[in-house]
């Protein structure tokens, strides 16, 4: 299925990157270019005014006969996966790793504590990369730590600030895709998978229809949106790149963290879970979220919306006692805040629950911690998705007593479909059951096969 015609409604990414990502009998003439073409004529590696690392390599796309070439992810990255997408292959680098961790180390304007997290991500970063098997693993994960400290340095320098409703910035650098080619090499896609695929189908028709869906979902880790995106590129493109997440303040202010987020489509809230780290500033928060509320609503007026929230309010953390991982319990007022929203919009409304199961791409630290940066263990593994048909509140609360019951019931609802998704998602992946872990009421599938 090609990608709805709604960019121009939502204000999303750029048509043309939507259409490259789907399906397609015959590669376009960029992707035909011999591989060897590209790769004779190397990137040069240069110091801007602002002394980020930036690579130029024109001449290797116009040499290979791309003219100027596609818009690509991030100079010199590698973009391959085992899932069979198209091969796109950039300029080689002329810096290795030890050069790499020099700069990091000695870039006078990175603060002590940001370059020795990235130091550590650099690290991690590799050893999980290398697991996959591709043969291009070492320059695809060394392409993409470049791209990254680039992003952070020139970011540290010039710091961005995220309005209350942030658009993916896809130009003149392409974050979206930046934040999809560096998550892409940590995920086991012949261990992934996805639940009732068709089902979002249906809401790209009802969104078609200037519709909006919301996608009440469990939340897991740092990379749940590129999960999503990556698990959805091959058969819904126009999802992957305009979904709108409601994002905790964390992933706007980490250092780390803020490049991958540029590229995302974001309503930005300060979250439950944090709202009293520091008294002072509790008040500005409020009126932060007030503000983010009235963005929402805007665009929930204006129709064809896709919303993912986690109406826990952060990530899943597993059973102290058991060190299981579950789906954290949703805020009832959270679920009620939402369905209202969306109803108060004047357009027709759809609700549906959606599970991750990703944890071990990169799991967050056991305990909530109100500082601000933290460890990043990452590793390669297969993940989940999977959304199961339309909750509908009317029909869930016909029978209660009162407003309250009726919120919380119809949150209990929602989270207990999360609960069954993601436990037939974990016999899928982690019990080797694949497909047959399917149930009466989820079809596992493995759609970019």
């Amino acid at each position: 299925m090609h990608a709805p015609p709604l960019v121009a409604l939502a204000g999303g990414a750029c048509p043309a990157a939507a259409a490259a990502a789907s399906s397609s009998s015959s590669p376009p003439p960029w992707l035909a270019s011999p591989r060897a073409a590209i790769l004779a004529a190397p990137a040069r590696l240069l110091r801007s005014r602002r002394g980020a690392l930036r690579l130029e390599a024109k001449a290797a796309w116009r040499a290979a006969g791309g003219g100027r070439g596609p818009r690509v992810p991030a100079k010199g990255s590698v973009l391959a996966s085992y899932m069979g997408a198209e091969e796109v292959v950039g300029p080689s680098l002329l810096i290795g790793e030890e050069e790499l961790i020099l700069h990091i180390r000695k870039e006078g304007n990175l603060p002590a504590d940001v370059a020795s997290s990235l130091e550590e991500l650099y690290y991690n970063y590799k050893n999980a990369v290398l697991q996959n098997g591709d043969p291009n693993a070492y320059k695809i994960m060394l392409s993409n730590m470049t791209a990254l400290f680039d992003r952070v340095l020139m970011d540290v320098q010039n710091p961005f600030t995220f309005p209350p409703y942030h658009k993916a910035i896809r130009e003149p650098f392409d974050y979206y895709m930046f934040g999809q080619n560096y998550i892409r090499p940590l995920v086991d896609f012949r261990n992934s998978y996805v639940g009732n695929i068709s089902l979002f189908h249906d809401m790209e028709e009802k969104l078609r229809q200037g519709h909006n869906v919301v996608l009440m979902s469990n939340h897991q880790t740092e990379a749940d949106p590129a999960i999503i995106s990556l698990l959805l590129e091959k058969t819904n493109p126009w999802i992957s790149e305009n979904i709108v997440y409601v994002a905790g303040d964390r992933v706007i202010t980490d250092p780390l963290c803020k490049p991958f987020s540029m590229g995302r489509n974001l309503i930005c809230v300060f979250s439950k879970k944090h709202m009293n780290d520091y008294p002072e500033l509790i008040e500005m928060k409020r009126r932060s979220n007030t503000r983010s509320l009235k963005e929402m609503a805007l665009l929930l007026r204006g129709g064809s919306q896709l919303i993912w929230i986690a109406p826990s309010g952060g990530r899943d953390r597993p059973d102290p006692s058991t060190g299981e991982w579950y789906p954290a319990p949703f805020d009832s007022s959270s679920v009620d805040n939402m369905r209202r929203l969306l109803e108060h919009a004047g357009i027709p409304g759809h609700i549906y629950p959606l599970s991750l199961l990703c944890y071990e791409v990169m799991p967050p630290p056991e305990q909530v911690a109100k500082e601000i940066g933290e460890q990043r263990v990452i590793s390669f593994h297969g993940v989940g998705l999977s959304v199961t048909e339309e909750v509908k509140y009317g029909d869930i609360t016909a029978h209660t007593k009162n407003a309250d019951e009726g919120r919380e019931l119809f949150s209990d609802t929602l989270y207990n479909s999360v609960v069954n998704q993601y436990n037939a998602l974990k016999s899928a992946i982690f019990k080797d059951s694949g497909v047959a872990a399917s149930n009466t009421a989820i079809s596992l599938s493995q759609p970019w096969r």
